[in-house]
């Protein structure tokens, strides 16, 4: 798949970029150029290769998923001028 200089100036106008006629030409040679990378990573065989997080093999650290803090919504609810629910109420910013 190669991209030609119609595809570049279809691509610019989709995603809304300025492009002067002068850099249609390199920037064709760039997106050629990404694709080609693109072939190149796809003829690599990743078969049994397990997903990494990182280039270095490391474990996670787990801890235990239990509420350390919280509860204090109703002491927070009485610094508001306005309160519903639990919730702060604000006046309307969008129409």
């Amino acid at each position: 798949m190669a991209v030609d200089k119609d595809t570049v100036r279809r691509i610019a106008k989709l995603a809304h970029i300025a492009l002067e006629e002068a850099r249609v030409e390199p920037m064709m040679a760039e997106l050629n150029g990404i694709l080609a990378w693109v072939a190149q990573l796809e003829e690599v065989k990743v078969e049994g290769v397990p997903p990494m997080t990182s280039v270095v093999e490391q474990k996670l650290k787990m801890r235990d998923d239990k509420v350390t803090d919280g509860g204090y919504a109703d002491a927070l609810m009485k610094n508001a001028p306005q309160v519903e629910d639990r919730y702060f109420v604000v006046p309307k910013v969008v129409e």
